[in-house]
Parts: structure tokens; C-alpha cells; sequence
């Protein structure tokens, strides 16, 4: 076999050395990490788990003469763990590339790791493993984890009631007034919304049926864009801008979902608002949920005065 083949499908610790720039690095690796989650494009991949194997090798800069056998001066190999587990729970992803990546930039916060070498498999989902390897440096990372406190926004949840009225634009004016970042949220639109009886599909037509009615409330008022990831609305967030949220991305990729039905939708929404640690969520024109997890505020669209 070629040695540049051979060395593919090595361990990543003889990868590490055979590119090595020169001068001495150490290295610590993680071998056959093995975890059970949800992962995967394909629809036979959600709602069930499958085996995943993590190979991991950080080459870190020489420990110091003066260690003293200490722990805490070391890249310790929980580190390694702890990085899997965090990205593994951050969200549901599809693609093995895109947790690779995030895990090698992960371990890359820490100020002794300079290149880590990340292999991920899917041990379930052939006769062999399919798998993706990363190797990342500290000079490579065009943007590490963003540890930055994200704001606290306020959300207001419409009704139908409350999107057909002519008090919308006013409303937004007030709020938009306020100081926090302001995120909308819907129920579902006024049609009749088609039933399955089966739970699965039912959920991903009463996600779609919200967010044409998300496209919907858009139409009505141009500071209003739908947005359906973490990433649009951060960036939203941080720049002013009145987002409207399109729900099925973020409820379908979350590792610790909601557990009321989209069909409730005001409960949807307080889920989301909790997941953002808002400050506040008002209710123009909907019921309250039981134990909503944020602050509520109803107001009925006759009376609303925000």
C-alpha cells in the first residue's frame, strides 16, 4: 500500500508526525471514544440514535521544566472529553465535517493545544466505518468559539388577531423602541392546517404552517425578516435587527427539544425564549402556557398598551 494511503487511514497520532513542522511538540490522544447520539442528514437518521468514534490527537507546546507533576498546568484529557460532549450537546447537526470542526476549534481555546487532529466514524452505518477527519491549527481558525455574552432579548408573540390588525405597526414601533433585541414569534396561519394522525409528520407540517405564517407577518412590515438559525439571529441580535423566527431549523436540531406539540404555539415560542434567556415575553392575543420557563406577559389586542 502507498504510504500516503497508509497514512490516511492511520491513527491521527502517526498523521501528527509524519506533518510535524519542525521543533518538539507533545502530544495527548483520545482513542475509540465511542458515544451514542442523533446525528445525520437523512430522515432515517432522526429520532433515533447511532454510534459514533472519536480518534483525537492535540499537539501542545513542551510542558514546562518547573511542572511539578500539577494537573492543572497540563491540556488534561477531560479537556478532550469535555469538548466532544459540549458540541454534542449545543445542538443536533447533520453533518460529522461540521462536528469535527467545532470539537478541533473547541480544543484550540486551550492556550498550550497548537494543532489538534480530530477523526470522527459511523460505526452503524454500513459493514465498515465512515468517517472525517479534520486537522486544524490555532493559526487556521478563522473564528474561534464566540464566548462573548449574547443579549437578552425581548420577544412578543402575534396572533393572527394581532398580525391582521391595524395596531401592528404601532406595536413594532414600540417595541422596536425598547433596548433589547426584539424577536418575533407566530402561530400557525389562519387556513386550515392538513392533519396526518401520525406524530412525526404532523410536527413538520405544524412547524411549515408557522413559518408561512412568519412570511406572512413579514409582508406586512419591511423591518421584519424571518430568520431559522442560531447564527441569523445572533447576528441579528448584535445588529439591530427585527427578526421574525421560522421555527422548524432550531426545534428539529435541538438535542433537548420542546415538549409541548408546535400546535401550541405559545408554549413553542416560550421554549425558544428560554433557550435565548430572554428578558421578557409578551402575548398579544394568545393564552399562557403552564410553567413557560421565561417571564409572560398577556395582553389581549383590544386593550394592548405595551
Amino acid at each position: 500500500m502507498p504510504s500516503e494511503i497508509r497514512l490516511a487511514f492511520a491513527h491521527p497520532s502517526e498523521r501528527s508526525m509524519a506533518t510535524a513542522a519542525p521543533g518538539p511538540l507533545d502530544r495527548i490522544s483520545l482513542r475509540d471514544h465511542t458515544v451514542e447520539v442523533e446525528i445525520g442528514a437523512f430522515q432515517a437518521e432522526r429520532g433515533t440514535t447511532q454510534r459514533i468514534c472519536f480518534n483525537v490527537v492535540v499537539e501542545v507546546a513542551p510542558l514546562p521544566k518547573d511542572l511539578d507533576d500539577d494537573v492543572d498546568r497540563i491540556l488534561s484529557y477531560d479537556k478532550v472529553t469535555e469538548a466532544i460532549a459540549h458540541e454534542l450537546a449545543a445542538e443536533r447537526l447533520n453533518l460529522l465535517e461540521t462536528l469535527a470542526e467545532r470539537v478541533a476549534e473547541r480544543i484550540l481555546l486551550e492556550h498550550q493545544a497548537v494543532r489538534a487532529f480530530v477523526r470522527i466514524e459511523k460505526l452503524d452505518r454500513g459493514p465498515g466505518a465512515l468517517g472525517v477527519e479534520v486537522v486544524r491549527s490555532k493559526d487556521q481558525i478563522s473564528h474561534l468559539v464566540d464566548e462573548e455574552e449574547r443579549p437578552h432579548p425581548r420577544l412578543m408573540y402575534l396572533s393572527n388577531d394581532a398580525i391582521d390588525s391595524g395596531n401592528l405597526t404601532g406595536w413594532i414601533d414600540q417595541m422596536e423602541c425598547r433596548k433589547r433585541p426584539l424577536i418575533l414569534c407566530v402561530g400557525t396561519h389562519p387556513l386550515q392546517v392538513p392533519t396526518t394522525g401520525h406524530k412525526w409528520t404532523q410536527r413538520r407540517i405544524d412547524l411549515l404552517a408557522i413559518e408561512q405564517n412568519a412570511w406572512r407577518l413579514a409582508a406586512k412590515d419591511d423591518r421584519c425578516v424571518v430568520v431559522s438559525t442560531r447564527t441569523e439571529l445572533d447576528w441579528a441580535m448584535k445588529n439591530g435587527q427585527i427578526c421574525v423566527w421560522a421555527p422548524s431549523k432550531i426545534v428539529l436540531d435541538a438535542v433537548d427539544g420542546p415538549s409541548a406539540p408546535p400546535s401550541n404555539s405559545v408554549a413553542l415560542a416560550a421554549w425558544f425564549a428560554a433557550t435565548f434567556e430572554a428578558g421578557e415575553m409578551i402575548v398579544l392575543g394568545g393564552d399562557l402556557p403552564d410553567n413557560p420557563g421565561v417571564p409572560l406577559r398577556a395582553v389581549s389586542v383590544e386593550q394592548a398598551q405595551l
